[in-house]
């Protein structure tokens, strides 16, 4: 007989475990992902309701982000909401993505769920909609009296953040999202660049619980592209361009380096692989045009035995080959000359996002040259594989901004396997500006992984930690100028380190050895080696002392608002020349920290304070 109680049971809690085996199948690298999921869920216990989740740009978020869906509706949450930049393509391709997995329930975009027909009830859904405040109401008006909802907002730094934090309103779609999120929801920003989020207090995110989500393996970021050391062996093929010159040969050229590359991998491969190059110029859609003209010709003429310049040019292409790969610059121009209909261009902004261009064709290249070219769109959420060449030409004038230009990077990603024939073509400041970027955003990473309270964010003339009107400036703190590492033991071997004979920097290195790369990080040691002007002049390892004289300082994490080393404590007559500061401060239970200290016209930010922004 028919017995319906069966199919009353309970769904088993196995979507996460297909999830993780879906995507070993694939690549793997499940490792980063599943500490990331463990991480949000143990938040979630532990009654967390904001918090951020940070990687590296192109790291794979995507796939962490499907994973951790199923976990929490494993979990029993019924309704979680994936935010994306308000870009049809982006969502799209999201969707597609969460689509291909299997993920159970099928996710739907917002406008799929707003017919009365469609009763919410207490079915399970994933829901994904655009950060636009007309798509964020509409959603609203379907959802938002139902309880236990999850916010996964994608790209989290962006557009959600309060600007208006110091004037007492809130711009819509904080003000929306907001209210999405309810009196019992979950908050869960997804991003590379948490930095916004932390000195904006957004929704009250707790810093102290933000998830570090590590890049797998195969991955390629700041530390292949943007090494400390630039004077040392780079990985890729770093093309500089000048500074002020807009001639569109350099265009080309990038262009040949690109059909060079492919035509070199492929040529000893029984199956081909497509390949892209980004061409990321300014916003203006100007620009744009300009640059699609001077590819379009560019393959015109290469694809034209008459034309004047069909010689001149592969005669060019032929030379760089030479250069490049002796003995095989034949076959490479054949290669080329062969094939050079099988190229496919995407102009990727505003307008086209609007009409029927298909990002796919350009972030998973659907001809064996592929050429993209965009501009702010292209800086966030968009993944390219098979990405091979970038021609950079955006030369910023003003202050840059250093949580926008470290999403700009989308040459970061899986390039293992080819990154020694990747060239990024760029002007020379507009990299040391970039390179600058980066060594801050390290920094201020490993302050967050060392888990001692609110991180530290780093700007100077040139570079701003995030747009100034997303500061709360009720919370934020200027000019502290130090930043500090995990808590460790106080022994008597750290006085006899710093009481040697050694030079600073060795007793840097002794103390690192000692006491480990938490608490010593790997990067900041490699910082102060590579920008040190005055050699070991330009360091000083004061004594270490007591923090028990402080009635203003948290005494079990060692922690002040106003921080600890003032100008008295840099002991300028003893170290006229040093710019790097480096003091241990230790409480009455001998537990102790190591604080860094530029001295110089660097500011740190730090949010000393949380503030309800409502």
């Amino acid at each position: 007989m028919f017995d319906v109680s069966i199919l009353k049971k309970p769904k088993k809690h196995t979507r996460y475990s297909r999830q993780i085996q879906r995507i070993k199948i694939k690549s793997k690298h499940t490792q980063n992902i599943e500490s990331a999921v463990e991480a949000t869920v143990k938040n979630i216990q532990e009654k967390c309701r904001s918090f951020v989740i940070y990687g590296e740009p192109q790291s794979g978020k995507t796939e962490m982000m499907i994973a951790l869906t199923s976990r929490l509706l494993d979990e029993g949450f019924k309704i979680i909401i994936i935010l994306l930049n308000d870009s049809i393509q982006l969502l799209n391709q999201n969707l597609d993505r969460f689509k291909r997995s299997d993920i159970d329930p099928a996710p739907k975009n917002f406008n799929e769920i707003l017919d009365p027909a469609v009763l919410i009830g207490s079915n399970e859904w994933v829901i994904f909609s655009k950060k636009n405040s007309r798509d964020l109401q509409k959603l609203l008006d379907k959802i938002g009296r139902h309880n236990r909802k999850i916010i996964i907002d994608d790209e989290a730094d962006y557009a959600t953040p309060n600007a208006k934090v110091n004037s007492g309103e809130k711009t819509k779609i904080n003000s929306l999202v907001e209210q999405l999120i309810n009196s019992d929801g979950i908050y869960i920003g997804v991003t590379a660049t948490p930095a916004r989020l932390d000195l904006n207090n957004t929704f009250r995110n707790e810093n102290e619980k933000w998830v570090d989500f590590p890049a797998h393996p195969l991955y390629k970021g700041q530390n292949a592209f943007f090494p400390i050391s630039i004077t040392s062996n780079i990985e890729f093929k770093l093309k500089i361009l000048p500074d002020s010159d807009d001639n569109p040969k350099y265009l080309r050229e990038a262009l040949f380096g690109f059909l060079i590359n492919v035509a070199h991998l492929n040529i000893s491969r029984s199956e081909e692989k497509n390949y892209s190059i980004l061409i990321h110029t300014s916003g203006k859609r100007a620009d744009h045009s300009n640059d699609y003209k001077e590819i379009v010709k560019t393959f015109n003429i290469l694809n034209n035995e008459s034309d004047d310049k069909f010689e001149l040019f592969y005669k060019k292409i032929w030379k760089i080959s030479k250069d490049n790969y002796p003995n095989e610059e034949d076959r490479i121009i054949e290669y080329i000359h062969e094939n050079i209909n099988r190229n496919t261009i995407v102009v990727m902004n505003s307008d086209s996002d609007k009409s029927v261009v298909d990002y796919t064709t350009a972030t998973n290249p659907s001809a064996l040259f592929t050429v993209a070219i965009g501009g702010n769109i292209v800086s966030r959420g968009v993944t390219f594989d098979n990405l091979l060449s970038m021609f950079f030409t955006r030369d910023v004038k003003h202050k840059i901004q250093q949580d926008t230009y470290v999403q700009r990077a989308r040459m970061f990603g899986s390039r293992g396997d080819y990154l020694p024939f990747f060239e990024l073509h760029i002007p020379e400041k507009l990299y040391m500006d970039w390179h600058r970027c980066f060594v801050f955003h390290r920094l201020s990473l490993e302050s967050i992984r060392a888990g001692n309270g609110s991180p530290v964010w780093l700007e100077d003339k040139r570079i701003a930690a995030v747009s100034a009107n997303s500061i709360d400036k009720t919370t934020v703190c200027f000019d502290q100028g130090e930043m500090s590492f995990e808590l460790f033991k106080y022994t008597d071997k750290i006085d006899d380190i710093i009481n040697n004979e050694e030079d600073n920097l060795e007793k840097l290195m002794q103390l690192h050895r000692l006491l480990g790369k938490r608490t010593v990080p790997n990067f900041l040691l490699d910082y102060i080696k590579n920008f040190s002007p005055n050699g070991n002049k330009s360091i000083a390892v004061h004594n270490s002392k007591s923090i028990a004289g402080y009635v203003d300082a948290d005494q079990k994490r060692i922690e002040r608002a106003r921080g600890f080393i003032g100008n008295r404590d840099l002991e300028q007559e003893k170290y006229p020349c040093a710019i790097h500061h480096i003091t241990i401060l230790y409480n009455d239970q001998k537990s102790a920290r190591l604080f860094y200290k530029y001295k110089g016209n660097i500011k740190f930010i730090r949010n000393i304070g949380s503030k309800l922004n409502d």
